[in-house]
């Protein structure tokens, strides 16, 4: 399990984190997720160790993770830009980090393979997907209880994302490890998350199941005889959008008090859309004014 408890973190007298508090259980696969500069990076690093939190405490399995090379054993943190030296092959990267881990070499090459690299190649002069499809695979080698990554699907094209998806799933069912994508892909991270948090405003705004959490939202458009404003309607509003008569509304809370409340004001046409991991995560951006 990981624990973040009331970790804060700035950087000069820039505040990125501030009093967060997330729980991760094992064998999640777990979205992070947030706009531009939210702090959604830092979180990783914070939790990965790479850096130290100026207030609060990150625990892996109880134990503290900064500094403390054993539980670090335990985690592989895929960065959004990992290093690697100059003319290094992506076999003398797999030989670096099974000093380090517990390396599956069949596991690598399997990837390499489905990927198609060379891994006796030269990967500065493998393109942006390929450097990542490279990584990918010494990350899924490694097989970490607890596996971070930042931008995971930037970068590769549909089909190499349609296979990560499908390792990472295996990964956590097989070996039952933890998950955390930091990713903007909200439509893949719907497809195989269970869990996320929203980063808002330097803080964990939100977080749950991302089935739960989408059962309370629900989205209508509706038709009136006359006009209605906002403020017409018996139950706080996440969004409101109006052409002329034609009104669209996501409210969040009880589907039947809702309907009920909804039917009393006698609308001429009610719709009700469905909503999706993206749809949620733009009205809450919306609600606290970050997006017009």
């Amino acid at each position: 399990m990981i624990e973040v408890r009331n970790v804060s973190k700035s950087f000069s007298d820039k505040m990125v984190l501030q009093n967060a508090d997330l729980t991760v259980n094992d064998g999640s696969v777990f979205g992070l997720v947030g706009i531009n500069g939210a702090g959604k990076s830092t979180l990783l690093r914070l939790i990965s160790g790479v850096i130290k939190a100026d207030e609060g405490e990150i625990l892996i399995d109880g134990e503290p993770i900064y500094d403390n090379e054993k539980v670090k054993k335990q985690l592989f943190f895929l960065s959004d830009d990992p290093y690697y030296s100059v003319n290094v092959t992506a076999n003398k990267l797999a030989e670096l980090y099974s000093k380090f881990y517990d390396f599956d070499r069949a596991t690598f090459n399997k990837f390499m393979g489905t990927f198609a690299l060379d891994p006796k190649k030269s990967i500065r002069n493998f393109s942006k997907g390929m450097k990542r499809q490279t990584f990918i695979s010494i990350a899924l080698a490694c097989k970490p209880k607890y596996l971070l990554l930042d931008e995971a699907f930037d970068g590769l094209d549909p089909l190499a994302r349609l296979e990560f998806r499908r390792a990472i799933v295996e990964l956590q069912q097989n070996n039952g490890s933890s998950v955390i994508i930091a990713s903007h892909s909200l439509r893949e991270l719907e497809d195989i998350c269970d869990c996320f948090a929203l980063i808002d405003q330097c803080r964990i705004s939100a977080s749950g199941s991302i089935d739960s959490e989408l059962s309370k939202l629900l989205k209508f458009q509706l038709v009136f005889d006359r006009e209605v404003a906002e403020t017409d309607f018996p139950f706080p509003l996440v969004h409101f959008e109006n052409t002329g008569r034609v009104i669209q509304i996501v409210a969040k809370g009880e589907r039947e008090e809702i309907l009920q409340k909804l039917s009393e004001m006698k609308p001429l046409i009610m719709d009700e859309i469905s909503m999706d991991f993206e749809d949620m995560f733009m009205y809450e951006v919306q609600s606290r004014g970050y997006v017009k």
